[in-house]
């Protein structure tokens, strides 16, 4: 039988899904001057799925996370138009449409993606491991946030308390 696309808020746990990037509703994320993206969720933590999918688009001049690494999750990009500068514990890369991008779930794969065009937006599609929950680390700001399926937390690493306090 054929396998028919789907919107992706239809349940579908455990099932192959097939979903056109137009049938998604973008969520758009600019609280920030420096930071804006663009973000178009095929699959997310809690749907039955073992990885989220995700495609990105970043305006220009724009970066859409600070530098951060996980701790818990794998992250692999796939820039599909645009070009970029990808800052990494190595330092930084141009990347455009083609490059694949690994980032394992330690301090190596530190990252932040920056749009470097003035003009066209740079898309990626993002797929993560999705082990719940994630501890992120922001080696640049000293913070570090625990994101959950539901929440997001975020603390300053020197923030160090004992563990028996107020026991």
């Amino acid at each position: 039988s054929i396998i028919r696309k789907v919107n992706k808020e239809e349940h579908m746990e455990g099932k192959t899904r097939i979903v056109n990037k137009d049938m998604l509703k973008p969520r758009h994320k600019s609280e920030h001057n420096r930071y804006e993206y663009y973000k178009y969720q095929a699959s997310a933590r809690g749907e039955g799925y073992q990885c989220t999918v995700s495609i990105y688009e970043i305006p220009p001049k724009k970066a859409n996370y600070p530098y951060h690494y996980h701790t818990g999750n794998e992250e692999v990009f796939y820039i599909i138009s645009g070009n970029g500068v990808l800052e990494t514990p190595e330092g930084q890369s141009l990347v455009s449409a083609g490059d694949v991008i690994i980032f394992p779930a330690n301090k190596n794969g530190a990252h932040r993606l920056t749009n470097v065009s003035a003009t066209d937006m740079l898309v990626y599609l993002d797929c993560d491991t999705a082990n719940d929950p994630d501890v992120v680390f922001y080696p640049k700001t000293g913070k570090v946030g625990i994101l959950t399926e539901n929440s997001a937390k975020f603390y300053r690493v020197n923030d160090d308390i004992d563990y028996f306090e107020g026991e």
